[in-house]
């Protein structure tokens, strides 16, 4: 038996209908921008591999950083002990975060980092004896698959089957200049019952890379300050260059509580999670009182080799030469999107820093179950690139090292698309 054929033996997949998808192809080898399958055809991961890979595939320094590591120490309990990467990672993490991150708890992934945010928000206040019961979130939202995570995320398709299971979330529009005040509003009546208020900040990723600007973030922000509404930025998808600046929040004035990392946090080598907070979220956890303790943990919390590949990724984002590609990479989109936004096939274009977005117009308006999402997946394979479009919409999200060659590459294939549907 051929990997395809052994696969579908033994494998479940994600976001799969295993009974009509076509059989997944084999993957054995990546570099640079490109993945190649078993009989060496190379794609172009056009869309980082769910988003997490940003240096690009196999690349010799994370590897030789991770290979170091495993000779060391592979994993030490973490409750009770400590090692040197975590310490390294959470330091240079907290200096290039809005300076009132000061903590730094770590996780498996991107919902989990979620999770843990909502729990320190729960149980802030039930330390202080002052339990509150609601969480505020954006329509569209996509927090994660985990319990909590799908509770702050948008009710759909993919959580129907658990919609009774969820707790109770009160979810507004994304504000703009016609409903800011009206958001304000209603967000000042129920205050007082109000844990957090969690967003993802200026582009709502698997919602359909719906963008908003940052003023208007900004005031939204400003004004649960003022009512004394904690703050999450959900920065799983949009951290470490995505936007254009080294973290979403870096387009603001005002700072969130917390934040949560994942996908690029380890340049898409291992599953790693970061969960960071003030020192005022913290500080409501000591306590003589045992039962003040933040009752979480994984058993590959802070794992040393993942610890130590995100270490690697972090080098790799300082070095001035990633912001110049990723300057580039947004000169790029701009110029595309320009090109194509009049055009009668599009709906809209949507550009935010290296995060260009492309909704085709289609009768039955927007929808992840599009009939034209499986046409464009296939059109794209067809080209050798890896594109996964959410419904009608397709997004680019590339590797900082793609090449100008295959950002055009890229760009052809989306012209040929734009003329063949």
């Amino acid at each position: 038996m051929n990997w395809t054929e052994r696969d579908l033996k033994v494998i479940w997949h994600p976001y799969t209908q295993m009974q009509t998808a076509a059989p997944p192809i084999p993957i054995v080898r990546g570099e640079g921008a490109l993945l190649f399958d078993d009989k060496g055809k190379a794609y172009l991961d056009a869309v980082s591999s769910w988003w997490v890979n940003i240096h690009g595939h196999a690349h010799p320094y994370i590897a030789e950083k991770v290979s170091e590591q495993l000779k060391t120490l592979e994993h030490v309990i973490f409750a009770g002990f400590t090692h040197p990467t975590a310490i390294e990672l959470a330091e240079g993490l907290l200096s290039i975060l809005p300076e009132n991150q000061q903590k730094v708890f770590y996780s498996d992934n991107g919902s989990t980092a979620v999770e843990v945010a909502l729990k320190m928000c729960m149980q802030y206040w039930g330390n202080q004896g002052k339990p509150r019961t609601k969480i505020l979130a954006f329509h569209n939202a996509y927090h994660g698959d985990t319990f909590g995570a799908m509770s702050v995320s948008a009710r759909s398709a993919f959580t129907a089957s658990f919609d009774p299971y969820l707790f109770e979330v009160e979810f507004i529009d994304l504000p703009n200049e016609g409903n800011i005040e009206s958001i304000k509003q209603k967000l000042s009546a129920i205050s007082p019952e109000l844990i957090c208020f969690i967003f993802e900040p200026l582009v709502q990723g698997s919602g359909g890379m719906l963008m908003y600007e940052a003023k208007y973030l900004d005031g939204l922000m400003k004004h649960c300050r003022k009512e004394g509404v904690l703050l999450i930025a959900d920065e799983v998808m949009t951290g470490f260059g995505r936007t254009g600046k080294r973290f979403a929040m870096d387009h603001l004035e005002e700072k969130p509580d917390l934040m949560c990392f994942s996908k690029g946090l380890t340049g898409g080598t291992m599953p790693l999670g970061i969960t960071t907070c003030t020192n005022q979220i913290y500080d409501a956890f000591l306590s003589e009182d045992k039962h003040k303790t933040l009752f979480h943990g994984h058993s590959f919390t802070a794992n040393p080799v993942a610890c130590a590949a995100a270490l690697a990724s972090m080098d790799l984002f300082m070095d001035p030469k990633t912001m110049t590609n990723i300057e580039r990479i947004c000169k790029r989109h701009k110029e595309f999107a320009d090109k194509n936004s009049i055009n009668p096939k599009l709906k809209e274009v949507r550009q935010t820093g290296t995060i260009l977005a492309m909704e085709f117009n289609v009768e039955s308006g927007t929808s992840y179950f599009s009939n034209l999402r499986d046409q464009l997946y296939q059109f794209f394979l067809s080209k050798n690139i890896i594109l996964r479009p959410l419904g009608n919409i397709i997004y680019f999200l590339t590797p900082y090292c793609i090449t100008d060659e295959q950002l055009g590459q890229l760009y052809a294939a989306v012209e040929d698309a734009l003329e063949t549907f």
